[in-house]
């Protein structure tokens, strides 16, 4: 990273916004002797390590070290380019306030772009370097490499299509190990500040040592980045894309199984022996059970049961009601009333499982997704998702379609981790691509709503 940043000249200033104990600082210090140092970390501690190890390097006097959130550093005008480089810390959105995911939306909406609350930490990083840099100032920051392709993402994607200026993308592939012990894929992004012209050089990585300089791979019109909806696909295309396919989200929507909030509680076991046979319905709970039923799903008899209570509970009789009331009482005991999910539903107690899907497809996995026919008309909950016709399709064009499916998606496709754990969202479902001939419907039947009998 930092041969990259000698590549393109010598910085006055050399800013790492996530300093730790100084990995990227000092390796700056070594590369650029003449380059004012900026070390931003909010751990005390880590600070206090990485002012020990620049002191006895003896470099204080050219160092400024702020203990403080990088979002709240203001900078002095430097005389020269800026290069800002490091690793911005990862923390998924989970673990960032309100107050901040506000901050966020706001400063993107201030250049125009549209940002959700989901971003991860290390996108609100590259904001605040936008915020922070002038035109011409430089910088590389490795991070995970998620936001090529999520949604939450896109934010980042147009910043760097425009006022952050992209000029290379190295993305390792998930066999490349780049954080030890950590499962994630690993990009690393360069830019200069207001280069909106060049074309992007994108390289697929197959080791650490062709990073070497950051200056392999293919340059990629700007235009075509700015146009695809996701860019791994643009760094590493699928092999069997053509120009007559078609995307599986034309035939199909796909939804994510339902999120329960709390598996020990509404998969049924001995604690829901007592409850009506008809809210314990046959459920798709586990990978696995796609991965054996293969390319057809036959039979419910070895699933487990998910309870799906209705939100109005009228429908029972007493005795029914009896059993229900005493259920709902342990499961408060559980606390199965108190989590996100269940104060967000109409009911607490009412999942709300979706209805059977004609088709079922794994979402993560160490291998392609497991694409299967739901002939036993089976529910799923959030490890699986559904794959519901957008028009009612014959029963012949579900099996090509799982066939092909099963035999040409690949891993790389999805979103793969390092460790070998791909993840298959919704909308990336939705974009693969199919050859147009399994697309080809007659008209009749795409102005039909969806039955699910012919299903």
């Amino acid at each position: 990273m930092l041969s990259w940043v000698a590549a393109q000249g010598h910085p006055a200033r050399i800013v790492d916004p996530g300093a730790g104990s100084g990995r990227f600082i000092i390796a700056a210090a070594e590369a650029f002797p003449d380059a004012q140092l900026v070390a931003v970390e909010t751990d005390p501690l880590a600070a206090l390590t990485l002012r020990a190890n620049l002191s006895c390097r003896g470099w204080t006097d050219r160092t400024t070290i702020m203990v403080k959130d990088y979002r709240h550093v203001q900078l002095a005008p430097s005389a020269g380019i800026t290069a800002f480089v490091g690793n911005p810390p990862y923390v998924r959105h989970h673990g960032i306030s309100d107050r901040w995911k506000t901050w966020y939306a706001a400063r993107f909406a201030e250049l125009g772009i549209k940002a959700s609350a989901l971003a991860g930490l290390h996108l609100h990083f590259f904001l605040q370097t936008r915020l922070l840099a002038r035109k011409s100032d430089i910088g590389v920051f490795v991070t995970s490499a998620e936001w090529l392709d999520v949604n939450y993402g896109s934010a980042l994607r147009e910043l760097l299509m425009t006022e952050l200026g992209a000029v290379a993308l190295h993305v390792l592939k998930p066999t490349v190990e780049a954080f030890p012990g950590i499962a994630t894929t690993a990009a690393v992004a360069c830019f200069r500040v207001g280069e909106t012209a060049m074309p992007v050089r994108i390289c697929s990585v197959d080791s650490l040592g062709d990073l070497n300089g950051l200056n392999r791979g293919v340059d990629i019109p700007r235009a075509r980045l700015i146009a695809a909806p996701r860019w791994s696909a643009i760094v590493e295309p699928p092999s069997y894309e053509s120009e007559g396919d078609i995307e599986l989200g034309e035939l199909f929507r796909v939804h994510r199984g339902q999120v329960t909030g709390a598996n020990a509680v509404w998969i049924a076991g001995e604690h829901a022996e007592g409850l009506p046979d008809r809210v314990k319905l046959p459920a798709i709970t586990k990978a696995r059970e796609l991965i054996k039923a293969g390319a057809r799903l036959r039979s419910t008899d070895a699933l487990r049961r998910v309870i799906d209570l209705p939100a109005e509970l009228d429908e029972f009789t007493r005795e029914e009601r009896r059993r229900i009331s005493a259920f709902l009482r342990w499961a408060r005991k559980q606390g199965a009333d108190q989590g996100y999910i269940a104060q967000h539903r109409k009911a607490w107690w009412s999942v709300g499982l979706k209805s059977p899907a004609p088709i079922l497809c794994t979402y993560m996995a160490r291998r392609p997704p497991q694409f299967t026919l739901n002939a036993c008309l089976a529910r799923h909950i959030n490890i699986a998702h559904g794959l519901y016709p957008r028009a009612a399709l014959p029963a012949a064009a579900l099996t090509r379609l799982v066939t092909w499916l099963n035999k040409n998606i690949q891993r790389g496709s999805g979103r793969t981790y390092s460790g070998g754990l791909t993840k298959f969202e919704p909308k990336e479902i939705e974009r693969l691509r199919i050859p147009k001939l399994l697309g080809q419907i007659p008209l009749i039947l795409r102005s039909q709503p969806f039955d699910q009998a012919t299903a």
